[in-house]
Parts: structure tokens; C-alpha cells; sequence
């Protein structure tokens, strides 16, 4: 007799990791509860020497926190996940549990600010040494290896740029030089790119952005082998203490349910929303993975389900043009969080890549001319309106 089939995406996304309680309700209980009381003391020693499975602390073990760690997990085909308090502290607690003083790591030009920022003022103090290379450049990272690097970490798709990086080949280099790779998945998710399939050795996420999809709360998450995420990552949050909130947890949960229909949608407004731009006067270039004039068109296509939400443009006129854009807005809202069903517009040189150098924005190609818009769920008509009103006629 063979073995039952599968559950598909859409399946696990609503019913992967459900733990009902005695009460045997349908939908996931949410346990805002610091603690859990235990039968005997002795059962309490049996459990914080890690002797019986259960519920100690909130801090690092509640059911809520542990039915979304597993339907994500099930999502990207991980076998663990840990949950954390954000996305940059999910990033933190890979480096904290997984690397020491004298390590390396080499990252992209193209990632997020605060992780330029974590990675350049505030690791360099505990003796991590960083390196940044080209997120399109498979050689530049193959030539940055040193005899102690541990660590390889990319965006792909890039912020803001929407750059694509070969994960399968970065994959095959980190561990050429006996290191991990580390992907943000933030911008695609599971529902549109699976990194653990293309050869990474862990994900990371800001679940703050589509894992959660309506801009409520803040969460992170990290994924990969049992081995590095719980004799790593977990052991690092269990006594830090970096940790996700049960409340968020039962609310992410709910958005993971809507994750695929939700992520396809975005990629359709976002493909009209780009193809819009390129015939606009104005515009000198669009960033779209989707589009045939991106230049990793083909690896994206090769690699994604979908081109994502986001779509960054380069306006003649720099800063000027991008704030009179911006301000002439009326519907798309003027913040710098993306991964909202409502679609946002911000300008990277001044807001989520504003308190690097200028040097090191100049390297990752962010000018004062770029806007970046992470096109929502609104009808794309009303979406295209909105952004002509500050465009030449």
C-alpha cells in the first residue's frame, strides 16, 4: 500500500503544526501565559535538564509560538525553526549562536540597513569580521573566502533593488570553504522561492513583512537542519531571550494561511505596476525580477514562482523628483515597512538606507533618485493613478 500523498501549500499553510488543546477547538488557541505549572518537582527538573518534552517558560517554549514555527517550518521544507522577537533579531541570533570571536562572514552589498549596520558597527566589537561582496557576482564571493569564514549571507531579492543572487552556486562555494549559507527570504517567502531546495543551509525571516501580511505586528524566524537551528540558534534565544511573542505568533499564524494567494496577487499588481513604469517619462529604469529587462531575469525566473511585491525605479531628478513623487501620493502610504496587502512608497537613500555611508550606499547603487514601492493589494488602476500624479504628464 503506498504511502499517503502529500500535503500541498495551500494545505500545510492552513493546518500544518496544529495543536489543539483539551477543548479541541478548530481554530489555533492563542496562550498568553508567562509560564506552565508542573506535577511534581520532580517534573520540573525533568524538564529544565531537557530529560521530558513540555512547556517550561515562554521565553522559549509556548504552543502558540510552537504551532507557527512548525507550519512555517512545513512551508519551506525546513526541519526546524526557531521564532524571534523581529526580523533583525532573527539575523542576530544566527550570528550569536552559530559564530565566535576571529569568525568571517561575507554578505551581500545588497541587504537591508539595519543589517549593514548590525553587521559593521556592532559585530566588529565581539571580533566577527565582515566582508561585503556583489550579490550578482559569484566570483567576488568565491574570491572573499578566508580560512575562517562561517557564514555567507544574502537577500535575494535584494533591498531595494530587487537583485537576484544564484543561491544554488553561492550555496556550492560556502560549503567549497566549509561555511554556511544563510538566505532572507523576506521578500519572496516560501510561497513564491524554498531556499533549503536550491542547497542554503538556513532562512531567515522578518515574518513583520508577508509571513504576516497586513502590517500588525513584528516577528522573525529562523530555519535550516535540526542541528543548527537548535544547538545554535535556539540555545542563543533560550538564554538571550529575543523571543516572539505568543499574541504575534497567533497572528502570523492567520496571515500564513492567506501566504499563497496573497504573495500571487502582489506579483500581478507588481508586474503591471512595472511594466506601467518603464513607459513613463521620468523614469530611467525599473527593478522588477519579472520584468525581461532585469538583469537577472533568467536566474529569476529559474528560481522564483513569481516576481514578489516590490518595484524600485530610478527618477531623473534625484532626491527632488523621488520626494515630489512620494509627497504627490494620496492613497499608497508614505512608510518605510513593506509586505502590507496596502501598498507603500519610500525613499531608500533617506529612510531604510539612510544611517549607512554614503560610500557604502554608492556601492550598493542606492542614489537619491530611487523610490521603492511595495505594491499592494488595492486595485492597480487606483495604484498607477496614485503614482502618476507625481510623474510628467
Amino acid at each position: 500500500m503506498s504511502a499517503e500523498k502529500p500535503w500541498e501549500f495551500d494545505t500545510l499553510a492552513l493546518r500544518a503544526g496544529t495543536a489543539r488543546s483539551a477543548f479541541n477547538e478548530n481554530s489555533e488557541a492563542l496562550f498568553l501565559t508567562s509560564s506552565f505549572r508542573f506535577d511534581s518537582a520532580a517534573q520540573a527538573a525533568a524538564r529544565f535538564a531537557d530529560q521530558e518534552p513540555g512547556y517550561v517558560y515562554s521565553r522559549f517554549s509556548n504552543p502558540t509560538v510552537t504551532m507557527f514555527q512548525d507550519r512555517l517550518a512545513a512551508l519551506e521544507g525546513a526541519e526546524a525553526c526557531v521564532a524571534t522577537a523581529s526580523g533583525m533579531s532573527a539575523i542576530l541570533s544566527t550570528i550569536m549562536g552559530l559564530l565566535s570571536a576571529g569568525d568571517h562572514i561575507v554578505c551581500s552589498r545588497g541587504v537591508f540597513g539595519a543589517t549593514v549596520q548590525l553587521l559593521t558597527t556592532i559585530l566588529p566589537r565581539f571580533g566577527v569580521e565582515v566582508s561585503f561582496v556583489s550579490p550578482t557576482n559569484p566570483a567576488e564571493w568565491q574570491a572573499a573566502l578566508k580560512p575562517n569564514t562561517r557564514l555567507l549571507f544574502v537577500e535575494t531579492p535584494s533591498n531595494p533593488l530587487t537583485e537576484i543572487s544564484d543561491i544554488a552556486a553561492l550555496a556550492g562555494i560556502a560549503h567549497s570553504g566549509g561555511a554556511w549559507l544563510a538566505v532572507d527570504n523576506c521578500f519572496c517567502t516560501p510561497a513564491l522561492q524554498r531556499p533549503l531546495d536550491l542547497g542554503a543551509d538556513l532562512i531567515i525571516h522578518s515574518a513583520t513583512k508577508y509571513l504576516d501580511g497586513h502590517g500588525r505586528v513584528l516577528g522573525g524566524a529562523v530555519l535550516g537542519r535540526r542541528e543548527l537551528v537548535m544547538d545554535g540558534v535556539f540555545k542563543f534565544l533560550r538564554t538571550a531571550g529575543p523571543s516572539l511573542s505568543p499574541f504575534n505568533a497567533w497572528v502570523i499564524l492567520k496571515g500564513l494561511e492567506t501566504l499563497r494567494l496573497r504573495m500571487e496577487a502582489h506579483s500581478t499588481n507588481a508586474m503591471e505596476v512595472a511594466r506601467w513604469l518603464e513607459g513613463r517619462r521620468g523614469v530611467e529604469r525599473v527593478y522588477y525580477p519579472w520584468l525581461p529587462s532585469h538583469p537577472q531575469h533568467a536566474l529569476a525566473k529559474a528560481q522564483q514562482r513569481a516576481g514578489g511585491g516590490i518595484v524600485s525605479f530610478q527618477l531623473r531628478g534625484g532626491r527632488e523628483a523621488a520626494w515630489g513623487i512620494i509627497d504627490a501620493t494620496r492613497m499608497i502610504s508614505i512608510t518605510a515597512n513593506l509586505g502590507d496587502t496596502k501598498s507603500t512608497i519610500t525613499h531608500p537613500a533617506s529612510t531604510t538606507h539612510g544611517r549607512i555611508t554614503p560610500e557604502a550606499r554608492a556601492a550598493a547603487g542606492i542614489t537619491d533618485g530611487l523610490v521603492r514601492v511595495a505594491v499592494g493589494l488595492e486595485a492597480v488602476e487606483d495604484i498607477k493613478a496614485d503614482l502618476a500624479r507625481g510623474l510628467p504628464a
